[in-house]
């Protein structure tokens, strides 16, 4: 479990780095070519990642509804749809259909400026071992303008890639009130794009609809989300810059200390309740005043989750 918790923060971007090792410590390429084989996972600054084409040019897609759902063979919507876990599940005919199902499913998502696009499934794959209870789908939307269809989720690099389903939505405001925080629905979920926050924070073990000693893996999934993105004041805003590196671990020991390195920062869903001044940040943090404490990180208190760590 340890070296997933080794991450790193990316501007906008999930780019491959070192162990701890950054190229502007002098490494030469061969040898960070071998330390990036060893690493697992890494982090940026974007909650979710839209496809930025079309339609969803500077727009954002902030939920799906699930009474939308149409299943091929039929224009009517289904019954009932739900999220068991990222499962899809629904009823049509009284006769209840679940994960492949869904395969060419259709919804409508609605977009921040009020308007809705429609979205597709193209394909279902479930994950194997620990990981089979997540789901990931390959979604498209209709370009209105011309009527085709375009990959919803893509990594900066133009690479498509799939999207885990969350019950819910979330605020992507920033320097707001209530910014990055969950908004729990019982109505719409989140097609979250793997490469950002929302789906990272899943493949890192932190899956919201699951519990670990009998103690949810929600809050450590919200604080997940906050913490990758070094939103320390928990208003959505982020305090990270291209190519810094992380250590995570949490109190349920999903994640564990995989590095002796400085501690940066408690989290909870909230943000950070404390951080030092060994941070991510070249901002001022606009919330430092009670919260900055070097002594912050030495331990998990009754208000922490998570804890990073930079080098």
């Amino acid at each position: 479990m340890g070296t997933k918790g080794l991450v790193g923060a990316a501007l906008a971007a999930w780019v491959v780095a070192g162990c701890g090792v950054s190229e502007t410590q002098g490494t030469d390429s061969s040898s960070l070519k071998t330390v990036k084989a060893n690493v697992v996972h890494e982090n940026g600054v974007v909650l979710n990642g839209i496809n930025p084409n079309g339609t969803l040019l500077n727009k954002v897609l902030v939920s799906v509804q699930y009474d939308s759902a149409r299943i091929p063979g039929t224009g009517r919507p289904l019954e009932q749809v739900w999220l068991m876990g990222s499962e899809f599940h629904g009823l049509r005919n009284q006769q209840e259909l679940s994960g492949q199902d869904f395969r060419q499913a259709r919804f409508f998502g609605d977009l921040d400026d009020g308007s809705r696009v429609a979205l597709r499934i193209d394909s279902v794959t479930q994950g194997t071992g620990t990981d089979s209870d997540v789901w990931s789908y390959r979604v498209s939307y209709q370009e209105p303008q011309d009527g085709q269809w375009y990959p919803l989720c893509k990594t900066l690099d133009g690479t498509v890639s799939d999207a885990i389903a969350l019950e819910g939505q979330w605020n992507y405001g920033q320097g707001v009130t209530g910014g990055g925080s969950k908004v729990y629905s019982s109505t719409s979920f989140t097609f979250a794009c793997d490469g950002y926050a929302l789906a990272k924070c899943v493949r890192f073990g932190y899956k919201p609809w699951d519990s670990v000693n009998g103690v949810s893996l929600a809050d450590y999934h919200q604080s997940c989300t906050r913490l990758l993105r070094a939103d320390f004041c928990g208003d959505g805003t982020p305090h990270t810059v291209n190519g810094n590196l992380v250590n995570i671990y949490d109190s349920a020991s999903v994640q564990t200390d995989a590095e002796n390195w400085g501690a940066e920062a408690e989290w909870n869903a909230n943000g950070a309740s404390c951080f030092t001044s060994h941070n991510r940040s070249t901002t001022p943090i606009q919330c430092a005043d009670g919260r900055l404490v070097n002594s912050c990180g030495q331990g998990f208190s009754s208000n922490t989750l998570l804890i990073s760590e930079t080098p």
